[in-house]
């Protein structure tokens, strides 16, 4: 069953009818799909909204789209829970749940609460379904940037804004390290910790995309202690984090390098300067324990790799899957980074 088939499965009769006709090319290319009770359906591809017209018509005039009806969202979740929430409730908490294929859904509404916290959601009234799009290789212009020796794999943070690809870069690093490279690394055994079943993409326990040969994943656990659990029992090479930021990030990592493990992880942030200057991660960067600082500051395309020292790495190839180094010419030191303002020309 391809991408499509799968969302259009969970739409219900109505809305299901409407997305039938759009052109499969199209739908491909859709990250999201945003549901709101009493609002016009919403699709966003690239950055640009697009809706879906009662003439089955894609239009980017949003006000003229499809309304969406809570009966709708209500069927939606049912749908994807095999009509069976309650089963899902623990992931309803936590206000989204994973669907066959590694595609998220995520949910809002009435939050119940009790004095340990969430208790679930109720009285559903918005969905963002996001579509998984997994671009196997597109790491291949980085790897060489991050290894050594065959076995070395260097301590490596991405750095980037929302929505540029950093997840999608970073599973497929794990990819590539887990299988291994002809010439370039011996495969590693790599730990994930997928906080928000992202990375992986499991469901039912099972990861949706392709993460490696020697790949174990801890899923929807935090990242702090997963990284802990992750050392005691799997003996991993590597591990993999999305979206470190909190204290308890930052002491769990140094707990993993002290044991001679190698982390990989990414932060949200416009440049190397930004995360500089974030109280929390500007902690673990003073302390020179990353070796590699990967940049993305458009979707699918690497500014830049730079070493513990902030110095910008060889010139990268373009990818033929997207991500690439930016256009600008080679400096050799983050000032000139700096100073040409994230190094757009």
């Amino acid at each position: 069953m391809n991408t499509k088939e799968i969302i259009l499965n969970c739409l219900g009769e109505r809305l299901e009818t409407l997305f039938t006709g759009i052109q499969d090319d199209f739908f491909m290319q859709v990250e999201e799909l945003r549901f709101r009770a009493g609002q016009p359906i919403i699709m966003i591809q690239k950055g640009t909204e697009y809706t879906i017209t009662n003439q089955k018509e894609i239009s980017k005039n949003i006000n003229m789209g499809c309304l969406v009806g809570q009966a709708d969202i209500l069927t939606v979740l049912e749908l994807t829970s095999g009509r069976s929430m309650y089963a899902f409730s623990e992931d309803i908490k936590n206000g989204f749940m994973t669907i066959n294929g590694g595609h998220r859904i995520g949910v809002a509404g009435k939050v119940v609460t009790s004095p340990d916290g969430i208790k679930t959601i109720k009285n559903f009234n918005s969905l963002n379904i996001r579509i998984s799009h997994q671009i196997i290789g597109c790491a291949d212009s980085i790897m060489g940037h991050i290894t050594k020796n065959k076995r070395e794999v260097f301590h490596t943070m991405i750095i980037s804004p929302p929505g540029c690809g950093k997840t999608t870069l970073l599973r497929d690093m794990i990819r590539q390290i887990s299988n291994g490279i002809q010439d370039l690394i011996i495969g590693q055994t790599v730990g994930i910790v997928d906080e928000r079943s992202e990375i992986a993409g499991c469901y039912m326990g099972v990861p949706q995309n392709d993460i490696g040969i020697r790949t174990d994943v801890l899923d929807g656990c935090k990242k702090a202690e997963g990284m802990l659990m992750l050392l005691r029992a799997m003996s991993p090479k590597v591990i993999a984090v999305d979206e470190i930021g909190k204290h308890e990030d930052v002491h769990a990592i140094d707990d993993i390098i002290n044991a001679g493990v190698t982390i990989i992880c990414t932060v949200h942030g416009k440049s190397l300067e930004d995360i500089r200057k974030k109280p929390v991660l500007s902690e673990i960067i003073e302390k020179g324990i990353f070796k590699r600082f990967i940049v993305l500051k458009k979707p699918g395309e690497v500014e830049g790799v730079y070493d513990e020292n902030f110095s910008r790495q060889n010139h990268l190839e373009k990818s033929k899957f997207g991500f690439a180094h930016g256009m600008c010419t080679v400096s050799n030191s983050y000032s000139k980074l700096e100073r040409a303002e994230g190094g757009v020309c």
